[in-house]
């Protein structure tokens, strides 16, 4: 199975965080799955860390990522071609999703979020809390 990581599970996984339930964690270090991070999830990451929002950098989460075995998932035209076609959800103009949900769907892969709203694109989504 091919999964995407959303920013917010990369970081709970890289700290351990209790809120990435048991069965979720499970799947994702299940070697058998390709397990792929967004180039997005970092550069969100570089961004809030510079606006002193986190703590964790897109620099130290993109090492840390590799570290893990996780595949740092480049942008490609195809992703792009996916992103103009993306529905409009009401609500959810996050720039930083909609390519991350564009790069499911382009990959064909499962998505791994907390976030219910992106389920509304009718996305393979896995629930992560």
């Amino acid at each position: 199975m091919k999964l995407l990581l959303d920013t917010h599970v990369l970081v709970w996984w890289l700290e351990d965080n209790p809120r990435l339930i048991s069965p979720v964690r499970s799947i994702i270090a299940d070697r058998k799955h390709r397990v792929m991070v967004s180039v997005a999830s970092f550069w969100e990451l570089s961004i809030k860390f510079r606006k002193g929002r986190i703590d964790r950098n897109g620099s130290g989460a993109w090492h840390d990522a590799v570290a893990e075995g996780f595949e740092v998932l480049n942008v490609v035209p195809e992703h792009y071609e996916a992103l103009e076609v993306l529905p409009n959800v009401d609500g959810h103009g996050d720039p930083f999703d909609h390519l991350i949900l564009a790069q499911t769907v382009c990959e064909q892969a499962t998505l791994i979020t907390a976030d219910r709203q992106m389920a509304d694109y009718g996305i393979a989504c896995l629930g992560a809390s």
